[in-house]
Formats: structure tokens, C-alpha cells, sequence
């Protein structure tokens, strides 16, 4: 039990907690090399085994996890009746699966020295049915999960019993919240008895969380723990010491350079701790993707242990990658925010953060990675000159950075990553959808007021991700985003370039024909579709009959459009225009019953007054033969097509253009002009008799 106290741990032993602790429990944290409480268990796990709910607020690192699972299990001990197989006691809830799966591993051995307890772990990437399978034939006592497979297992199968909930846990809260998992923890909670204790753990504590603080905990008990540190900043006006928010060994830095530059940077800073571990964020899956095959294929850095992880990996590449890591003295992780959060990986020397995290609450998770449990640590921040208003946003968030000067000297590596892109076609693509992904993830950042996203200069970035081309993205051909600084390679077919992997270049070369056949063959059935419509001869389907006619009803509706405004300016007569739009008939059916007024207009025997008799009195019978088609329009409109009322409609909102006065004429016109083909038809049965 001696044992030297190492930093960051305060003077008390677990064997001095009150309520005491089980002697099992104490013997497995003794060979867990746990002797001495950090500030947050000391506070904790009494508290939680005098069956208070409580919300811990304490930096990362500080061994929260120890602070929740020991209390746990005390609690279960403590149960005089045994749990029947289906019978949940403990539920603790995390937001990613790599959590989830490191509390598992570390509440085991603690379960086993229960007897007839079984704890399981629920997360997704996994199969459900056999999780199903196992949850019916074993049963289980205590379940660690993500809340999405467990809302799912809950909704699956009734076979569970809560009724005897002792402990609920929710690690991560905040992330829990801000990754959408509000109503699948509202789905679980309702479905879990309200006498119970509940904990909520987090190294930010949130407004959100503030909410689910007072929705799911009664009268919670507050522990707070803050890391005393020496000041990084340099001023008159602050004191010497000031609370951060991060682990007191943590020495935090950051280097200021442009998009352009930033690779060749990474590579110098990497190439010089080779010794060391390190993990590297960004801020995209495809970023992650895109540097961890570039950086192996570099001079400096062959030969140097590399492992990609991020969310889009399968559930057993993402565990073999981080078991990989964590078994590595020296070596570099590429990875997204899903490493950010509660994984307790040992020996991190360096945290380097190529991208900054669209959350700023992220960034004391991603450093905390490192000077875990009292050790000390680096972490390193890349940030554009533009955004280095974010230092000092840091600071007030008492996070406090030291500025750190970068390497003149450094070669730059662009030119390397180029030339693997015209080799690889898996380069090229990856490339391209680093730089897509960066610029759209960018967009999101939670400080858009520090992280401009029009202020953004994506010609130097493209040189940074050694783009050969700039793609055709929405935001570029806008011009909404400076392209400056670009230089693209000239005379390179971009098509041309093959992968590298043979099999997947023949199945490239598979598809291309594929979509040229399809191509081509789309090319002659459209020709084909035209020689048939030219011709005639083809049988059109409704639809293109509906095209043709509309556009045959918009051509006639323009040409009369242009009749009436020369009938208003008087270029042309009321029988002009009736002739024009086939309707003289209706003004010669009212004419003393004679509808052949046209045709004895041209006979020469025909006498003079009667010639322009007609016409002295046309306007009345414009009139009257608008008046008769509109007592017609009612029983007319009954009978009229769907073309027809279109027709009608589009023809009705043109004409308006020229005033209300002919609007009505137009409808009267256009309603007289319904009548033409029966007159017409009247007109040739008379002159046949």
C-alpha cells in the first residue's frame, strides 16, 4: 500500500473514505496501482454511496470514471436481496463506443468479485440480434452503452426489469446532448424508476446539461474541482495564479501560419518526435483519411508507426486501431473528435491539433488526452493568422496558450504530396475530399465570429491538401471564396490518372465502359425519340400531348394578346379582329338573321346602302353577340377540357396586362371565339343546302 504520491492526488487513501469500502473492492484498486484519491473521487464516491445524486464539474483526467464505477458497485454489494438474472441494478450511459467500451474494461474486474452479477456492454457497430440473443438466454445486472443501442434494445424486447434501478450514470453529459441523443435519453429515462441515484459527469458543464440536471436528478449535490496553476499569462492586471480548466502539467501552445504552410509544419514538428506518442486532430473523417496515406509516403516520416481513427471506421477497425495505438511506446494517431472524449490511452507525450474543433468545449477534451492523473504533457493548436482572436478566447476561458515560433527552414513537402497524387488515383480523390469536407465543416464552426468562413482563403488550403486542380464546388463557382494563392498543374488529365491497386483500377476501367455504353445508348434513344416526333409517326403519351398543346395555346394566346392592343390604339377594326380570331361568324349570326353578310359584300350586283349597312350598326352587334356567349359561358365551361381551363387561365392573366377595361373584352373575345367551330360547321351544312 506504500506507495509514492504522485502528482495531481490528494493525501487521502481509499481506505480512509466514508462509508468504508469493501475489502474487495479495496483489494482491486490496490492491484489496479490505485492507492491515493484524486480531488473529484475524494469528493464523489462518498457522496454517491450515501445515495445522493450528484453533478461533477472536473477537468479531464482528473479519474472521473473510478469516481462513479466504485460507488457503483458498493451499492450493489450492499443489496440484501440477490438480482434475478433480468433484473438491471446499474445503468451508465457514454456518448461513443470507445468510451463505453473503456468503462467496460474497467468496471470488470470490480463485477467479478460480485457473485452471480453480469455486466454486458451495448453499443452500436455490433450485431443486435446476437446482443438480443444474449440478453434473453444470460440476462444481465448491470449495462455500459451508448444511448442509441440501448433505446433500441429497450424498444426490442420487454424481458428487462428496471424496477430495481439503484444506479444510473451518464458520463460525458454534455457530449451526450450536443451528439443529438436527447430523445433516445429521454426514451431510457422514462422507462427507469425515479427513486434512484443519478450522476451526471462532465468536464464542461453546459446550459443543456443544466436542464437534464434539474429533469432527472433530485436535489443534486454539486462537486466543482479546478486545477490551481501557475498563470501562463504574462500581466500586471492578473494575478500569479489563476483557475485553468486543464490539467496542471499541461503546457499548451500554438503556431500561426498560413493553409499553405500548415502541412509542411506538421511534418517538421512530427520529424522531430519521432520518440515521442502523439495524436493529431482534425476535423473531418475524410481529412483523417486523406493524411494518413500522404504522411506515410513521405521521406521523413517512413517507417514511423501511423494509425488513422475516426467515426466512420467499423466497430472492430476502430477497436483494432485504438488497441494498436495504446500498445505503441512512440507513434501517431490520426484521428476525429470520436477519440476526443474520456479515453484514458497511457504515455501521450503530445496532442496536436491541425484543425481546431467546431465546439471550443472540445478543446479541453482533445488536450486532455495527455498529463492524465497527474502527469505532465504538451499539446500544440494550429491556427491561420486570421483566427488568432481564438488565443484569447481560450484565455478567458481560462485555458491559457504560450505563442510558438515556427520553422523557417522546414522544405516544403507540397511538391511530395503532388507528385503521390499524379501517381495514385486514391491520393487524388481523397484529396479532393479532404479539402470539400474541411471547407464545409468549416462553415459550422460554433465561433463563425473567429472562424470567418467568407474570409476564408481556399487557394492556399487547396495547396495545402496538394490538390493538382481546383474542383467544381457550388462555393467556388459563386466566387463566394477567394481562390488566391492557388497554382494548378498545367497540362494533366485528371481522368488519365490510375490507382495505384490494380483490381481497383480494372474495375474502374469497368465502370467507365459501363457508363459510356449507357451513354451511348441514351444518345440514340433520344435520337430515335426525335426522328419519331419529326415524322409524326410515333403515338405521343399524354404528357408530350400536353407540352404540344400548351405550347400551340401560349402562341395563340400571344397573337391575340397583340390583336387586341391594335384593336384598342384602332389599327384595326372590330371585324378585322373578328376575322383575325375566327369569330365574325357570331357578329353575323345577330345581323337581321343573315349569315352570309361577307359573302354579299363582294358581289358587285349587291346595292350600295346595303354594303354598309353592317357596318353602321357593328358595334351593337359586337355587343349583342357578346352579351349572348356571355349567357352561353356557364353551360360552356361544363363541357370545356383541363387544356382548356389552362388554356383559359394563362390567356386571362397575359390580356391583363393591357388594363381591366379589355381584360373583360378578352373573356367575352375568348369566350365568342368557343362558338367558332360550331358556327363555322352551321355555315357549310346551309351553303351544301
Amino acid at each position: 500500500m506504500a506507495s509514492e504520491k504522485q502528482k495531481g492526488l490528494t493525501d487521502k487513501v481509499f481506505s480512509q473514505l466514508q462509508p468504508p469500502l469493501s475489502e474487495a473492492t479495496l483489494k482491486v484498486l490496490e492491484d489496479g496501482g490505485f492507492h491515493y484519491c484524486t480531488p473529484v473521487q475524494a469528493a464523489t464516491i462518498p457522496l454517491l454511496c450515501s445515495f445522493k445524486d450528484v453533478a461533477v464539474d472536473a477537468a479531464t483526467g482528473s479519474g472521473k470514471t473510478l469516481a462513479f464505477v466504485v460507488p457503483l458497485v458498493e451499492i450493489l454489494r450492499r443489496l440484501t436481496d440477490p438480482l434475478k438474472s433480468h433484473e438491471v441494478a446499474g445503468i451508465i450511459i457514454s456518448p461513443t463506443r470507445e468510451l463505453a467500451s473503456q468503462i467496460y474494461h474497467v468496471i470488470e474486474p470490480f463485477v467479478s468479485t460480485l457473485p452471480n452479477l453480469r455486466c454486458m456492454l451495448l453499443v452500436g457497430g455490433t450485431d443486435v440480434a446476437a446482443d438480443l440473443k444474449k440478453l434473453k438466454e444470460d440476462g444481465v445486472n448491470i449495462i455500459v452503452g451508448t444511448p442509441g443501442r440501448l433505446d433500441d434494445i429497450m424498444e426490442r424486447i420487454n424481458i428487462l426489469d428496471f424496477r430495481r434501478l439503484e444506479v444510473l450514470i451518464l458520463d460525458e453529459a454534455d457530449r451526450l446532448l450536443d451528439m443529438g441523443f436527447q430523445k433516445q435519453l429521454s426514451s431510457i429515462i422514462i422507462r427507469l424508476p425515479k427513486q434512484r441515484r443519478t450522476g451526471l459527469f462532465s468536464a464542461t458543464q453546459t446550459e443543456a446539461v443544466e436542464e437534464l440536471s434539474r429533469a432527472g436528478l433530485r436535489n443534486p449535490v454539486r462537486v466543482e474541482v479546478r486545477v490551481e496553476a501557475k498563470s501562463k499569462i504574462r500581466s500586471a492586471t492578473m494575478a500569479d495564479m489563476a483557475c485553468s480548466r486543464t490539467p496542471e502539467g499541461l503546457h499548451i501552445e500554438y503556431l500561426k501560419c498560413e493553409a499553405d504552410e500548415k502541412p509542411t509544419q506538421l511534418v517538421h514538428f512530427l520529424s522531430e518526435h519521432k520518440s515521442n506518442k502523439i495524436i493529431v486532430y482534425y476535423m473531418t473523417c475524410a481529412s483523417v483519411d486523406y493524411w494518413g496515406i500522404v504522411l506515410p509516403q513521405l521521406e521523413v516520416l517512413k517507417g514511423c508507426p501511423l494509425i488513422a481513427l475516426h467515426g466512420r471506421m467499423k466497430q472492430s477497425m476502430r477497436e483494432k486501431a485504438l488497441q494498436s495505438f495504446t500498445k505503441l511506446s512512440a507513434g501517431f494517431l490520426l484521428c476525429t473528435d470520436v477519440a476526443a472524449r474520456g479515453l484514458d490511452i497511457p504515455d501521450v507525450d503530445w496532442i496536436v491539433q491541425y484543425d481546431p474543433p467546431q465546439d471550443p468545449n472540445v478543446f479541453v477534451h482533445r488536450v486532455g488526452r495527455t498529463a492524465r492523473m497527474g502527469r505532465s504533457g504538451n499539446a500544440l493548436a494550429f491556427l491561420l493568422p486570421k483566427e488568432d482572436a481564438y488565443v484569447e478566447f481560450l484565455r478567458i476561458r481560462k485555458i491559457p496558450l504560450q505563442e510558438k515560433n515556427s520553422s523557417v527552414t522546414t522544405s516544403d513537402i507540397i511538391p511530395q504530396i503532388r507528385a503521390a497524387a499524379k501517381e495514385d488515383r486514391d491520393v487524388m480523390e481523397k484529396g479532393l475530399k479532404a479539402f470539400v469536407s474541411f471547407i464545409r465543416a468549416y462553415k459550422e464552426h460554433h465561433c463563425s465570429y473567429i472562424f470567418r468562413w467568407k474570409e476564408l482563403e481556399v487557394g492556399k488550403l487547396a495547396m495545402g491538401c496538394g490538390l493538382l486542380q481546383l474542383p467544381s464546388m457550388p462555393e467556388l463557382k459563386r466566387r463566394t471564396l477567394s481562390t488566391d494563392g492557388f497554382v494548378p498543374v498545367e497540362g494533366i488529365d485528371l481522368g488519365a490518372i490510375k490507382y495505384k491497386d490494380k483490381a481497383r483500377e480494372k474495375q474502374r476501367q469497368k465502370n467507365l465502359a459501363k457508363k459510356q455504353q449507357t451513354r451511348t445508348h441514351c444518345a440514340e434513344k433520344v435520337e430515335r425519340h426525335k426522328v419519331v416526333s419529326n415524322d409524326g409517326g410515333g403515338k405521343k403519351c399524354s404528357r408530350q400531348r400536353r407540352a404540344v398543346q400548351a405550347i400551340e395555346d401560349e402562341e395563340e394566346m400571344e397573337r391575340d394578346y397583340h390583336l387586341l392592343k391594335k384593336l384598342k390604339k384602332g389599327v384595326i377594326s372590330e371585324r378585322e379582329f373578328a376575322r383575325a380570331t375566327y369569330t365574325e361568324d357570331c357578329l353575323d349570326e345577330d345581323d337581321d338573321g343573315d349569315e352570309h353578310a361577307d359573302d354579299d359584300l363582294s358581289l358587285p350586283s349587291t346595292p350600295t346602302d346595303q354594303i354598309h349597312e353592317p357596318s353602321s350598326n357593328l358595334p351593337l352587334q359586337v355587343q349583342t353577340a357578346k352579351e349572348n356567349s356571355h349567357q352561353r359561358s356557364k353551360h360552356l365551361s361544363l363541357h370545356k377540357s383541363g387544356r382548356k381551363k389552362q388554356s383559359m387561365s394563362v390567356k386571362t392573366s397575359a390580356i391583363a396586362k393591357i388594363g381591366k377595361h379589355h381584360l373583360k373584352g378578352s373573356c367575352n373575345t375568348y369566350m365568342l371565339k368557343q362558338r367558332k367551330g360550331g358556327s363555322k360547321k352551321r355555315g357549310q351544312s346551309r351553303r351544301r343546302s
